[in-house]
């Protein structure tokens, strides 16, 4: 099976140019190339697949093997490589990718014939619980703001109560690094995720399990967070993640409508604007292609 691994900001995907050949077990490929020992390694796999409706459509699979409804940064990569591999004409600045939670439109920067980054209409966010709703896991009840991105959401902000709660659940020796090189003064980073993320995820309140955000407020407009992802467990950035959190701190009042906001996550940042014109989350971050190859599935 040729290949290409690509990231956004750190959460990688396997992708698989579909125009030119067919993976007959996608769940089976996904769990084997995602394997960073014995795979390829990466969060999951990403099928780019002909479509009626679009330019190209995105079959997501994540590292366990489940389908995957919508990828915020595999997106951008989507459209990264249809561009850069003359899946359309050059001269295109505006692409479509069908994805499960619809038909996705994406703006290119391109610089010397190559995408550099990408701006991302991620649709209008649903609330989908009480602002904020406690969940009890693990022993701990904490708040969180669901948001629907088109994928479930559950954003946990940390404010002093919260970290108190969670103190059991950090670990100043495991603390996690950020590629911008900021730290946390709440203490996000020391987070033990892998000990408590699974509790989340997996949570009888999200019969279809969840993502969880846990973010702390820099400032105005100015996000810091970290992710587990269903299906994938900690990664370095996830997109929907982002337009998620900025979506839960508009309506909490950290972060304002019509306004970049600064989401910095351990992969990298994205800018997110909430346009109150169409009521549209937009989504802005780069796209990298890593190397190219091919691999022989068992």
């Amino acid at each position: 099976m040729k290949f290409t691994k690509m990231h956004g900001i750190g959460n990688d995907y396997v992708y698989v140019d579909c125009f030119q050949e067919q993976v007959p077990d996608p769940e089976a490929a996904a769990r084997y190339v995602s394997d960073r020992h014995f795979g390829i390694g990466s969060d999951g796999l990403i099928l780019i697949q002909p479509s009626d409706q679009a330019d190209c459509r995105m079959d997501m699979y994540n590292l366990d093997g489940s389908r995957g409804k919508m990828c915020g940064n595999g997106v951008r990569c989507v459209g990264k490589y249809v561009y850069d591999h003359g899946l359309v004409p050059a001269d295109r600045r505006q692409i479509s990718v069908e994805t499960l939670s619809g038909i996705k439109y994406l703006k290119l920067q391109v610089e010397n014939g190559k995408v550099s980054s990408l701006t991302v209409d991620m649709g209008v966010p649903e609330v989908t619980s009480k602002l904020p709703e406690l969940l009890t896991a693990g022993g701990k009840t904490v708040p969180f703001w669901g948001i629907s991105m088109g994928n479930p959401h559950a954003v946990v902000f940390l404010d002093s109560e919260v970290n108190e709660t969670l103190a059991g659940w950090r670990k100043e020796e495991k603390a996690a690094v950020r590629l911008s090189g900021a730290r946390t003064a709440s203490g996000l980073d020391c987070l033990d995720l892998a000990a408590f993320g699974p509790m989340f995820e997996n949570h009888s309140r999200f019969p279809d399990r969840t993502n969880t955000e846990f973010v702390e407020v820099r400032g105005k407009n100015d996000l810091l967070m970290r992710v587990w992802e269903r299906g994938s467990g900690e990664t370095l950035a996830c997109g929907t993640g982002a337009c998620a959190v900025a979506a839960a701190a508009i309506l909490a009042g950290f972060a304002e409508k019509d306004a970049d906001v600064h989401v910095d996550l351990l992969g990298g940042s994205l800018t997110i604007r909430w346009d109150s014109a169409d009521g549209h989350i937009y989504m802005t971050g780069p796209a990298t292609e890593v190397f190219s190859g091919e691999i022989e599935l068992p």
